[in-house]
């Protein structure tokens, strides 16, 4: 499929932001190589200077793109001017559908770093048909959440000897002595994915999606708090949206190429059984606190004080950044003899574990992965969905060389045990 003409490759949309600048700066630094023509987009112009001039991009400052959520005709004018839209602009329950509906419209694709499972489910049941005509292709979550746990689920089915039934992956996160820190709309995000729960059901009633067949036993979850005698850490259910964008894209997976489904389950390691104890403690406040508009407004007055000062309107330091990095361990089980029967019911007898390995996950690791998932639409078209529509990352780039561009960008992918 070949993309309309335009005047840039890329746009980034909220280049002023605290991960934009981020992902300006990979922009950068991949052009040219990638031989990519880009530009910064937003709603303040002296910001956006002043971005630029802190990145040394100071010659794209007459190509600058005024753009605000608040006013569609700027979004179409810049969508019609881009081959791909990198919206870095959040929390995307409130200012995600208007950039995804202008890049419909003005075909051009779309790429989000959305950890929001509401935002991301609303928009492929609301404009997957009409992305489909317009031959664009709309992919949320290729940020941290949740291109490692998508991808990474590929990278183990591809790598299993025989056929997977399922994986449980766990997050570690590693931190120096300044410990690893969060930006305030990261929070705020999150803040309001939890209060709006109902609304998500209601999403995917309005799906209809009948269960997937399985290749074998119902995977079966772990407690909300359980130790794993492998890392020798307590961890507690993952509360992000990673899970979720692995079955959405599990399932268009085996109703487009008819590959068995893989089942996924994943968790956060939380280290001791004091680490538990807190979590328990703060994880309850917060739940009901979010439940409430005066407990929401408490929330996002005192960050710090809910997350125990790692959250803060001004971000981690670099010095933070660059002492923090993550791992997520995936542990496969399936079958040796590659039978994908959808009837089976017999015990898995083959394991496999897989290993992804990366610098800081907010804003090191998530620009990457966002900036590889755009090339990888601008670049190798041949190889995404043959039509356009709206798709989790695994759905859209399971046939395409991600993997590699990751692995040569920091982001690390290796069987550890077979």
């Amino acid at each position: 499929m070949a993309f309309e003409q335009k005047d840039y490759d890329m746009v980034i949309f909220g280049a002023t932001g605290f991960t934009g600048k981020f992902v300006v700066e990979e922009v950068k630094r991949i052009s040219a190589e990638e031989s990519v023509s880009f530009t910064i987009a937003g709603r303040n112009r002296s910001k956006l200077i002043q971005v630029l001039q802190e990145t040394g991009l100071e010659n794209l400052s007459n190509d600058i793109i005024m753009a605000d959520v608040n006013d569609f005709q700027s979004l179409l004018v810049m969508c019609k001017r881009a081959k791909i839209v990198l919206d870095c602009v959040g929390p995307y329950r409130f200012f995600g559908e208007q950039v995804v509906r202008a890049c419909v419209e003005a075909k051009a694709n779309y790429v989000d770093i959305s950890g929001e499972p509401q935002f991301l489910e609303n928009m492929q049941l609301k404009y997957n048909d009409m992305a489909e005509a317009a031959g664009v292709y709309i992919v949320g979550a290729c940020g941290f959440d949740s291109i490692p746990s998508d991808m990474g689920a590929l990278f183990t089915k591809q790598q299993f000897p025989g056929t997977l039934n399922s994986i449980k992956s766990y997050l570690n996160i590693l931190s120096g002595p300044r410990g690893a820190g969060l930006h305030f709309a990261t929070y705020e995000s999150a803040v309001y994915g939890i209060s709006d729960v109902s609304s998500l059901k209601k999403i995917r009633r309005a799906f209809g999606f009948k269960p997937l067949p399985l290749v074998g036993p119902k995977l079966k979850l772990e407690g909300m708090f359980h130790y794993s005698s492998p890392l020798r850490c307590y961890a507690m259910h993952f509360l992000g949206a990673d899970a979720a964008v692995v079955r959405r894209s599990q399932r268009i997976i085996y109703e487009t190429f008819d590959e068995p489904p893989v089942q996924y389950s994943m968790y956060s390691c939380v280290g001791s059984i004091w680490s538990v104890i807190k979590m328990v403690i703060f994880g309850s406040i917060f739940m009901m606190l979010a439940k409430s508009a005066w407990g929401r407004s408490l929330l996002l007055k005192h960050p710090k004080f809910f997350t125990g000062g790692r959250c803060s309107h001004e971000g981690p330091s670099r010095k933070q950044m660059e002492e923090t990095s993550f791992t997520l361990t995936m542990y496969g089980e399936g079958y040796s003899d590659g039978n994908p029967d959808l009837g089976r019911k017999d015990k898995p007898d083959k394991k496999m574990t897989v290993r992804i390995s990366a610098p800081e996950p907010g804003y090191i690791a998530t620009p990457i992965c966002l900036v590889q998932a755009a090339l990888v639409i601008l670049k190798e078209t041949e190889c995404l969905p043959p039509k356009g529509g709206v798709f989790p990352p695994g759905a859209a780039f399971c046939k395409t060389t991600l993997i590699n561009r990751l692995q040569r960008n920091r982001i690390n992918f290796a069987v550890i045990s077979n």
